[in-house]
């Protein structure tokens, strides 16, 4: 049922599906930078979809790994968050 003692692989952030590439790091910084930014600025204006925009831009890298993933889904959300602005929302 468990790996012998000899078979283990050494627990490394790898392990746990991080990926602490600088890459991965500065895209991670970048967006939750700008979701910050929008959270700000969604709360001072009162306007929800900037505020739930920011908050799923801050919370969303946490969960992601791979960096054109990460992209593509930060895009989306933005996309999200201008038609829901178009809208009228």
């Amino acid at each position: 049922m468990y790996p012998k003692p000899g078979n283990r692989k050494p627990l490394t952030y790898n392990s746990f599906g991080m990926n602490l590439s600088a890459g991965n790091l500065l895209l991670n910084l970048l967006v939750s930078a700008v979701g910050t930014g929008l959270f700000i600025y969604g709360k001072k204006q009162g306007r929800w979809p900037q505020m739930l925009g920011g908050i799923l831009l801050m919370a969303y890298p946490y969960f992601i790994a791979n960096l054109w993933l990460m992209a593509g889904v930060g895009v989306a959300i933005l996309a999200g968050v201008w038609g829901a602005v178009r809208a009228g929302l």
